[in-house]
Order: C-alpha cells, then sequence, then structure tokens
C-alpha cells in the first residue's frame, strides 16, 4: 500500500519570527511527529509570513493547489495556525482538501462538517417554519407564483447557467494543473507523453481514477488557456515529411 501524499503548511505572524525561527520550530516538531505516526511522504512544505485574520495567504493557496492536484492531504500543525477567522475555514471546506491540525488530529475535515451540519440542521427548521408560514397564508386566500419563469431549473436560462458553472469547474481545475503540465509540455513531451507520465506517477484525474488519456490533457491545456504541446502524430509527420525532403 503506498504511503499518503502530504502537503505540509506552517504560518508565522511576523517575518522577525521567521527568520528567529520562533514558533516555526514547535509546528515543524509538530509537524514530524504527526508524519512519523502516520507514514506518509511530504510533497512539500510551505511557510507563510502573514497575520491570523489575513485573508491574502498566496501559501495556503498554492498549498491547496497542490493537494487537489496530486489528493495530497494538507497538514497544519497547530489549527490556530490556519486562522482565526471562521471565514477562512469555510473556504478551506469549499476548496475539497482534506486536512488535518497535528496537534489536534481529530479536528479535521470530517469533524468540521459536523459543526456545520449543526448549522445546516438549524437552517432546516428556519426552513420547515418558513414552508408552514407558507402554506398558513395560501390557507387564508394569499396566491403566490414565480414572476420570472426564466429562472425555473427546466428553462433555457437555467440551463445555461448549469453549462457556464460547470466550465469554470473545469477551468479552475485546469488552472491548478497548468504549472505541472506547462512543466512536461517544455521539457518537450507530446500530449500523448503527458499523458502516460501523469499515468504512471500516479496523478489522480480530475474526474477520478488515474488514467489519463491524450484527450483528457488536451482538454486540460485548453480549459487552462495554455498552448498545448504536439502530438505524437505531429511528431510522426515531421520525421516522414523530413525523410521526404532528403530523398529529393
Amino acid at each position: 500500500m503506498s504511503e499518503r501524499p502530504f502537503v505540509v503548511y506552517y504560518r508565522v505572524s511576523t517575518k522577525q519570527q521567521k527568520r528567529s525561527g520562533l514558533g516555526l520550530l514547535a509546528q515543524q516538531e509538530s509537524a514530524r511527529r504527526y508524519i512519523k505516526a502516520n507514514s506518509g511522504r511530504v510533497l512539500v512544505e510551505l511557510t507563510e509570513t502573514e497575520s491570523g485574520r489575513s485573508k491574502d495567504r498566496p501559501q495556503l493557496k498554492e498549498a491547496l493547489r497542490l493537494c487537489r492536484v496530486y489528493s495530497a492531504t494538507l497538514i497544519i500543525a497547530r489549527l490556530d495556525r490556519l486562522a482565526r477567522s471562521v471565514a477562512m475555514i469555510a473556504s478551506l471546506l469549499e476548496s475539497d482538501v482534506d486536512f488535518v491540525a497535528a496537534d489536534m488530529p481529530l479536528t479535521n475535515r470530517f469533524t468540521i462538517h459536523i459543526l456545520a451540519a449543526v448549522a445546516e440542521y438549524e437552517a432546516r427548521l428556519i426552513s420547515d417554519r418558513t414552508k408552514a408560514a407558507f402554506a398558513a397564508a395560501k390557507a387564508a386566500g394569499r396566491k403566490f407564483g414565480n414572476p420570472m419563469p426564466e429562472t425555473h431549473r427546466f428553462s433555457d436560462a437555467a440551463r445555461k447557467a448549469r453549462v457556464r458553472a460547470e466550465r469554470e469547474r473545469s477551468k479552475r481545475r485546469a488552472l491548478d494543473f497548468a504549472p505541472l503540465l506547462c512543466q512536461l509540455r517544455d521539457r518537450g513531451q507530446t500530449i500523448h507523453e503527458i499523458a502516460q507520465h501523469l499515468t504512471t506517477s500516479g496523478v489522480p484525474r480530475p474526474r477520478g481514477g488515474n488514467a489519463w488519456g491524450h484527450n483528457t490533457v488536451k482538454r486540460m491545456f485548453e480549459h487552462a488557456g495554455e498552448r498545448k504541446p504536439k502530438s505524437r502524430f505531429g511528431r510522426r509527420t515531421q520525421a516522414m515529411r523530413a525523410c521526404a525532403i532528403s530523398e529529393v
């Protein structure tokens, strides 16, 4: 069984703390203990120098991108190093990345989902009360309806909105993979060779599975707006042309 891939994220509040190692060494030790106890391999360690309340986290964004590409688990040395903001933790949940706090291993994506479930239950209670109010209003003779039929789920506008949303999701996933794909392209690999490389490296496809095809790689380049590499057939055509010219 292969080891779990990890991306480790550290945060310190000031540049002075980063230089002196104050706080960072304790985080590193906490993360190493967790990794040793859970037999995994570290893909990369990233350190952020930002206030806990700051929403501008370029290193965290890069860590989440790598986790999505390699289906890795994000390790935070301490939960309070992630953020003091509920909105930041909510954005982490929305990123669809598994994470764990090394100092509180039981506080992971699953347990936070339990807290989210409590909030969802409260929302359901509100919804039930709203439905009861609508039923009472209808019983009293009040009429309800949709004054904008174009917003109906089966309307053309709604279908187009779903297509746009799916296109945006595909673009975001392609942008996550773009640095890796462009690196392989710039090494001179063809679309077919890139697909083989991703498959043998065990990089998961955006829609699941590890078997990459050249059409999937081609679409990823298109969604990311990047120049596509040559196909293996393009190389063959060039070689045939070169032979033809030499024979002439």
